[in-house]
């Protein structure tokens, strides 16, 4: 059984297969720019090796998005009612599936954030971003209901879910035999929990944003799945370069660049391997379809996104450096960021107030973001394929692998304090230490006797939530929370107590 996260398993076959990309090699370019003779492991490969032949490499951003979500065999998209990814029978398990105290807890941490914001009476919304079969806010709602004040104060639960066959899911869970109906912004049914009215959209931006109203979000294990970018600084050209690399191949540089001098970021970008490729397959790890490149001239993406943080760009000097960035990672902690505190204003305003800064004229809601990656360093090397429990090739059998990489948590704080001067960011700690901080065990013991069998499996969930070695997530998983900016106040699970 293994969870969502892995080690850097692929860093070194990634190494092995990243060959400097050159288009004036005519003779490489020939032995992946056939599709129609060569047997691919899905018809979702073909089509990516088919587009590849057209515009030439394509980014692990693009890969991922196609792998993921294409509407043609996309793994997250195009699953059949009767396919589960999640639990046992399916390709991994996530946190939620292990025990329902997890979100059980997390129902508490929005209780205990409701009661720090003056218990609001109307306007509450509750959001989860990637929400899976369901599992995570069926034990949230279950859990708030016991508060009636805060129940009576949820106009809206709305669930953010590209995927037909998982909505689906998600409606039998959370509501039932209750009818659906299709509204302007996606679907809606009722909760058989206080009837609340739940909502799917297919993407937050379809979500109703208003400034008067308190959006609590929930995002576990949603950003590990949203592509990423990777570039690998490579050391300076004794050759000014003359061209860009180009979606459809290279243009010359009217100017030739003046910066080969020094160290510079080059893209590592997704070709289909070449043949004869070196047979490694077995049923459980099927040969990959495609390989990672070092593209040889800049793109617009290792021109422009290696520059957009001083953590970037410390490391430029040093060839060899590997980051990954996500820029859709960052759009989303900016969306939730001013969701809660509002955008800035355009406004010379000297006042350090933050509602006078934003167009939320007093920030309200909070964000909790529980994922896997480092707490400060930024990821590389991480992209990995998980089928069946096991870790795979990413590049194997596109559209039926589950793909993830780490989360820069760091830069999701970064996007959320630059989105808006309304809010604050608490993490990330430890996903062990929160749940301990939450009362984990505490609730443990509620829930059986000792000696009972049933309590020793709880014993055992409670272990691999909290388990900082072994098969433990507690080290692996973080938290984050993005709060209303209030002066430095003690969050809930992040040193602070309920007042």
């Amino acid at each position: 059984m293994i969870e969502r996260p892995a080690s850097n398993l692929f860093r070194a076959q990634q190494c092995r297969f990243c060959k400097v990309f050159d288009r004036g090699l005519p003779s490489t370019f020939s032995k992946w720019s056939s599709t129609s003779t060569r047997q691919w492991s899905t018809p979702l490969a073909k089509t990516i090796a088919g587009a590849i032949n057209v515009t030439g490499p394509i980014s692990i951003a693009a890969y991922m998005r196609q792998c993921l979500t294409s509407p043609d065999g996309g793994y997250y998209t195009t699953q059949s009612r009767d396919q589960d990814q999640f639990g046992q029978k399916g390709d991994f398990i996530t946190s939620p599936e292990i025990s329902q105290i997890f979100g059980e807890l997390l129902g508490i941490w929005l209780v205990a954030e409701w009661m720090a914001q003056g218990r609001k009476s109307s306007g509450v919304e509750i959001v989860e971003v990637g929400p899976g079969r369901g599992t995570l806010m069926d034990d949230v709602l279950r859990t708030i209901r016991n508060f009636k004040p805060l129940t009576a104060s949820i106009e809206a639960v709305y669930l953010v879910e590209a995927s037909p066959s998982l909505r689906d899911k998600q409606k039998q869970l959370l509501c039932g035999d209750e009818p659906m109906e299709e509204i302007d912004i996606g679907f809606r049914s009722h909760s058989k929990y206080s009837n609340l009215p739940v909502i799917w959209c297919e993407d937050i931006r379809f979500v109703p944003n208003d400034p008067t109203k308190t959006p609590f979000i929930f995002a576990h294990e949603f950003f590990d799945a949203l592509p990423i970018h990777a570039f690998q600084s490579v050391a300076p050209s004794l050759q000014p370069p003359s061209t860009i690399q180009g979606l459809n191949g290279p243009f010359p540089l009217s100017k030739p660049s003046t910066t080969s001098l020094t160290p510079q970021w080059r893209e590592l970008v997704v070709t289909p391997t070449p043949l004869p490729f070196p047979s490694t397959s077995s049923p459980t790890s099927p040969s990959p379809d495609f390989q990672l490149s070092l593209a040889k001239a800049s793109t617009p993406n290792s021109l422009v996104l290696p520059e957009t943080s001083p953590r970037y760009q410390a490391l430029k000097p040093h060839p060899g450096s590997v980051i990954e960035i996500s820029p859709e990672a960052r759009s989303y902690a900016a969306e939730f960021a001013r969701r809660i505190g509002g955008s800035p204003l355009p406004s010379k305003s000297t006042s350090t107030d933050a509602s006078a800064q934003t167009t939320k004229p007093t920030p309200s809601g909070a964000a909790l973001i529980l994922d896997y990656g480092p707490s400060a360093t930024i990821p590389t090397s991480t992209l990995r394929g998980i089928h069946a429990h096991a870790l795979v090739s990413p590049f194997a059998s596109p559209g039926q692998v589950d793909l993830s990489a780490d989360v820069d948590f760091t830069a999701l704080a970064e996007a959320a304090v630059e989105a808006s001067p309304g809010v604050e960011v608490h993490g990330p700690v430890e996903q062990g230490a929160w749940l301990e901080r939450m009362g984990i065990r505490e609730r443990a013991a509620m829930l059986g006797k000792p000696g009972e069998v049933a309590n020793e499996g709880v014993r055992r969930s409670v272990e691999r939530l909290v388990g900082r070695g072994g098969g433990g997530m507690g080290r692996l998983y973080k938290v984050l929370a993005i709060v209303p900016e209030g002066g430095g106040r003690g969050v809930v699970g992040f040193g602070g107590d309920v007042d």
